[in-house]
C-alpha cells in the first residue's frame, strides 16, 4: 500500500466552552485538510501533511499532533508567522469558524517550497480548502496537481467568512473549476455547492462537474447522507442513524475514508463500489458526529466495525 499526500492548512480552533460557569474557548488543532490526514492514518493508511507551520508554541502542537497520530511532516515547513487561529461556535451541531492571524501561517507554502519528490510518489493527492484563497500556497497546489502521476482528490470546504464578496467568490470559482477538470474524485458539500452555484440543486453541480472532468462526485447531504455521481444516474446513499452532538470534521471524515480506500484497493471499477465506499465513508462520519471535536474523532476501522455491527 502506498500513501497519500494531503496538502492544505492545519491551525488551531478555539471552540465555545464553558468552566465554572464562565464563558471560555477550547483548544483544538484542527484545519480540514489535517483532519482528512489524521483521518487517513487512524484508518490504516500512510498519509503526508504537506504546509505551512508557523513558528510558535502552538505550531509545535500541530506538529506533534500530528506526528502521534502516525502522520508524516516530511512536506511541512516552518514560517515566521503565529498560528492562524479559528474561534468556532455553533448553531446545532454545524459549526461557524472565523479566521484571526494575517499572514495565515497556512497560506505562505510556496510553490518553490514543495517536496516535489513527495508528490511524485505518492499514490493520491488530495488538494483543496482554503489554502486556495492563499496565492503562494494556490501556486503549490497547482504545481503539485500538474506533478501528481497518481489519483488526484478535490475539496473546495468553502468558508464563506473568507470570501469578501462576489469578485472573491466568482475568483474562488474559477479556481474549484481549474482543480474539477483534473480530478479523479470531487468531495464537497451541500452548502459548497450552493455558495458556489446558488439555485442549482446539487445533481445539477454533480453533473456539471463531470462535465467538467471528474472522474466521480460525491456531495455529502449532513443527516441525509451522499449524492454519488459516478455512473449514467446520481445515487443517493443513505446516511446511518446516529446521536450527532458535533458534526467538526465529518465531511473531512467522508473524504479521509475515500482516501483510505483508494489507498486500499485503488481506484473502483464502476459506480457499485463507489456506492459501497461512500457507504462505509458516511459510518465513519457518523461516528465523528457522535464525539466532539474533528481530528481527536477521527475513527479506527475496528470502532466503526464495532459501531455499526449490524
Amino acid at each position: 500500500m502506498g500513501y497519500a499526500v494531503v496538502l492544505g492548512e492545519a491551525l488551531i480552533d478555539l471552540l465555545d466552552a464553558e468552566c465554572e460557569g464562565r464563558p471560555v474557548f477550547r483548544q483544538a488543532i484542527g484545519g480540514g485538510p489535517l483532519n482528512v490526514a489524521v483521518g487517513v492514518a487512524r484508518l490504516g493508511g500512510t498519509a503526508q501533511f504537506v504546509g505551512s507551520l508557523g513558528d510558535d508554541v502552538l505550531a509545535g502542537r500541530i506538529r506533534d499532533f500530528l506526528a502521534d497520530a502516525g502522520v508524516g511532516l516530511a512536506g511541512a515547513v516552518t514560517v515566521p508567522a503565529p498560528t492562524t487561529l479559528a474561534v468556532t461556535t455553533h448553531t446545532g451541531a454545524e459549526p461557524d469558524f472565523r479566521f484571526y492571524g494575517e499572514p495565515p501561517s497556512y497560506g505562505l507554502l510556496a510553490a518553490d517550497d514543495l517536496d516535489v519528490a513527495l508528490v511524485d510518489g505518492a499514490d493520491v493527492l488530495y488538494c483543496g480548502s482554503i489554502v486556495l484563497l492563499s496565492p503562494p500556497t494556490l501556486a503549490a497546489a497547482r504545481r503539485a496537481w500538474s506533478l501528481a502521476p497518481g489519483l488526484r482528490v478535490f475539496d473546495p470546504n468553502v468558508r464563506p467568512r473568507l470570501l469578501a464578496g462576489p469578485a472573491a467568490l466568482a475568483g474562488l470559482r474559477e479556481v474549484v473549476v481549474e482543480f474539477v477538470a483534473g480530478a479523479h474524485l470531487v468531495k464537497l458539500s451541500s452548502a459548497d455547492a450552493a455558495l458556489l452555484w446558488p439555485d442549482e440543486p446539487v445533481e445539477g453541480v454533480a453533473a456539471y462537474l463531470r462535465e467538467l472532468g471528474a472522474g466521480t462526485v460525491v456531495v455529502t447531504l449532513g443527516a441525509d447522507g451522499a449524492l454519488v455521481a459516478a455512473g449514467p444516474d446520481p445515487v443517493r446513499v443513505p446516511a446511518p442513524k446516529v446521536r450527532a452532538v458535533d458534526a467538526t470534521g465529518a465531511g473531512d471524515s467522508v473524504m479521509a475514508a475515500l482516501v483510505a480506500e483508494l489507498l486500499v484497493d485503488g481506484e473502483p471499477t464502476g459506480p457499485a463500489d463507489w456506492h459501497r465506499r461512500v457507504a462505509f465513508a458516511l459510518r465513519v462520519a457518523g461516528l465523528v458526529c457522535e464525539s466532539p471535536g474533528g481530528a481527536v474523532a477521527m475513527p479506527t476501522r475496528d470502532e466503526v466495525r464495532r459501531r455499526f455491527a449490524d
